[in-house]
């Protein structure tokens, strides 16, 4: 799943090749509306709105494996399954029956492969076994999509607590840039306009 040498160029590429093949267009008032409800949540522990508690524990073992611990924090240090929670209780609802549906599939598989059907109970290597069977799948592509962008967006979207990705890639959380700009930005440097 994770790939150390993977250059932030190759990450954006496989970020926005995940998204564009994800069943799931997050808008911004539905990131706005769902970091809101996301950070309520993890405040005052009341629980989830969209999944249930075996759904969330389901989809937090994938998003684990999908940004996984090790000597730095993953998706379960950045509160990934609020953010996946709460997107998923809004604007995009449309696309939790079909969540469902890829989970329900994959945990038949996993009882049928390894005697269990619940993912969060299997070994670390029998659930990569799994994911990597079914990476080329939409449920797949989704679920990457929300854990990266719950892992990375900014921390008021209801993921990334703590500032949690932001520190893996060295982000300081800093929303103004100084030069050198981009080619999109030579005409304006030129022309001050």
């Amino acid at each position: 799943m994770s790939d150390s040498n993977l250059s932030r160029r190759a990450f954006l590429r496989t970020v926005s090749d995940s998204a564009r093949r994800s069943l799931l267009v997050l808008s911004v008032p539905s990131l706005l509306m769902a970091g809101q409800q996301a950070r309520a949540a993890q405040n005052d522990a009341r629980g989830f709105v969209a999944l249930n508690p075996n759904e969330a524990a389901e989809f937090e073992a994938i998003a684990a494996r999908i940004m996984p611990s090790d000597e730095t924090p993953g998706a379960r240090e950045a509160g990934v399954i609020y953010f996946m929670d709460n997107v998923l209780d809004n604007e995009n609802a449309e696309t939790l029956p079909s969540l469902r549906k890829g989970l329900s599939d994959l945990q038949a598989v996993a009882n049928t492969r390894f005697g269990s059907s619940l993912l969060n109970t299997l070994s670390d290597t029998s659930l990569d076994t799994l994911l990597r069977e079914i990476e080329e799948s939409s449920f797949f592509a989704t679920m990457r999509y929300l854990t990266m962008a719950g892992m990375f967006a900014s921390p008021n979207k209801g993921g990334n607590r703590n500032r949690t990705g932001w520190q893996v890639v060295g982000f300081e959380g800093n929303h103004a840039w100084a030069p050198p700009f981009g080619h999109y930005d030579a005409e304006y440097m030129e022309t001050g306009e």
